[in-house]
């Protein structure tokens, strides 16, 4: 077998398929706890670990991209909005072409498709949305003797490291955990990019953007905060008179401290305490709410690439700016399925078809997944205007109807649906108007001579005779969707249709005309 090699020239190394490569260990580079950059993050500190991820340390970043998911609700919200939209929508598989092998094949991957653990490992690879990229280790089974996917992983982003030119990742502390980084082995890893800019994939994630946003945020909720806790509650000021004693001046101080949270006190007869509320408490509450709200549409925008589906005001949109923004939205899931298909037929479909079957010859292509949400397609429609066309001579693949229909290749000995006239024996025939050549016979006169008398009955009989079984082939034709079809149909009914009117019209033919030479004899003879 020749020598199969990944995207990136790495050779396979087959005793790596069945293992784990890249999971966190206890004793080397990949450990499972994770910093907290973001515990009092400043800008200075920002812009120092957005630096050093563009020469190649994004360990604080990626840690810090998982910070901003979990202490931000509308981060986290949209994202996982955006992730979920495409990690639910149903995949389908094309085959290469016709071909009972490529049908095969693809009938192989839409199988493994059916697992019910793949909408999660969808939504684990769509990480990349966040983050740029994302990592997902394929552990192959090789138990009954052929390759399988039996499991994807999702890999922290953390043990993943770019090269010098920043385009291509190696696996951090090399596939024992305790070594120099090495390049990831080939037919082991999904690796998607998914880009909010254009540029290196540590650059292009939307985390990057929106590190600065969380951070301007936190900064508003922290004051917002600090002022709630100052104006939320009056200002309380106690009075004593001169002679108050030590001990009078200590429990009025207590009394003004803690009335706030016990909302009782007692202080001594001939004190006064007052309430002294501040004027600008509502203004200044709304300013550090309108600021946050404001921050919380950009990220909307960012991640979403619009702010109707969760910042929307009663009111202030409309309806046909509703539609803008949805289908803005359309856009960004689509971009995502593509991304998302492209790397699954990259990563997983096309190792997996070289493993088990080895490379494709010439004119055999790969299995194609595809990740689309369904168009609104009238699947009625197309089957009346094939139904039509098709008889016409339009050439149409099998294959392609079937997945229009989401519609499997069936297995050769399965029990298929046939059109109802094959399959229950009565084939029907399709009532068609009288024949010109029928008009005629039934209007002519009689003939006189009983020769043609019988001609002209076993005629009759024989047309009525062949009219049922022509009106039975054109049943067959009208529901036959190619020639090959309409082969297999006829004859697997041929002993089914009903000829035995034709098979009497015949021998009644035959007897007649040997009659009707007899009685020509006879008369000749007689002279007549």
């Amino acid at each position: 077998m020749p020598q199969l090699i990944d995207q990136y020239g790495n050779p396979l190394r087959r005793e790596l398929l069945t293992r784990d490569v890249a999971a966190p260990t206890l004793m080397g580079v990949r450990q499972p706890q994770s910093g907290y950059p973001g515990d009092g993050l400043t800008p200075l500190r920002l812009a120092e670990i957005l630096r050093q991820a563009d020469i190649g340390e994004v360990l604080a970043y990626f840690e810090l991209a998982e910070q901003i998911e979990e202490r931000d609700l509308h981060y986290s919200g949209v994202l996982s909005a955006r992730k979920r939209a495409v990690s639910q929508i149903d995949v389908t598989v094309e085959a290469a072409s016709d071909d009972a092998e490529d049908v095969r094949r693809a009938d192989m991957v839409r199988e493994w498709l059916k697992r019910d653990e793949l909408t999660e490992e969808t939504f684990d690879i769509l990480d990349a949305v966040g983050k740029g990229v994302s990592f997902t280790e394929i552990v192959w089974d090789t138990s009954e003797g052929q390759w399988y996917p039996k499991r994807l992983e999702r890999r922290d982003p953390r043990f993943f490291k770019p090269d010098r030119d920043g385009s291509t990742f190696l696996l951090r502390g090399g596939i024992e955990g305790n070594g120099q980084e090495e390049p990831l082995p080939a037919f082991k890893f999904i690796e998607l990019r998914i880009k909010a800019k254009s540029g290196l994939p540590v650059r292009s994630g939307i985390a990057r953007l929106a590190a600065w946003n969380w951070m301007f945020k936190a900064f508003t909720l922290r004051d917002w905060a600090v002022f709630t806790q100052t104006y939320g509650q009056p200002i309380r000021v106690g009075r004593y008179h001169p002679g108050a004693s030590e001990e009078d001046r200590n429990t009025l101080y207590r009394a003004v401290a803690n009335i706030a949270g016990d909302c009782a006190a007692i202080i001594p007869q001939g004190m006064e305490m007052d309430f002294i509320e501040a004027k600008n408490i509502g203004p200044g509450s709304d300013l550090y709410e309108k600021r946050a709200d404001w921050l919380d549409r950009q990220m909307s925008k960012a991640v979403l690439g619009q702010t109707n589906t969760t910042d929307a005001q009663a009111g202030g949109i409309g309806s046909s700016q509703a539609q803008v923004h949805n289908d803005v939205r359309e856009d960004i899931e689509t971009a995502d399925c593509k991304a998302l298909s492209a790397a699954l037929n990259r990563d997983l479909v096309r190792p997996w078809c070289d493993l088990e079957f080895g490379p494709p010859g010439a004119g055999r292509g790969y299995p194609r997944v595809v990740i689309a949400r369904p168009r609104k397609e009238d699947l009625q429609q197309l089957s009346a205007s094939l139904a039509q066309l098709v008889p016409l001579g339009l050439r149409v693949q099998q294959s392609e109807i079937r997945d229009k229909f989401g519609l499997s290749e069936p297995d050769r000995d399965a029990d298929v649906l046939r059109p109802p006239s094959v399959e229950a024996g009565a084939l029907p025939a399709l009532p068609a108007p009288p024949s010109q050549d029928r008009i005629t016979l039934q209007s002519r006169q009689t003939p006189s001579h009983p020769a043609a008398q019988i001609a002209d009955r076993m005629a009759r009989n024989a047309e009525q005779a062949m009219e049922d079984i022509l009106g039975t082939i054109e049943a067959m034709m009208a529901s036959a969707s190619d020639m090959s079809e309409l082969r297999g149909m006829i004859t697997s009914a041929f002993g089914e249709i009903d000829s035995s009117l034709l098979a009497d019209a015949i021998e009644d033919g035959m007897v007649a005309a040997h009659a009707a030479g007899r009685s020509d004899l006879e008369d000749e003879s007689k002279g007549r």
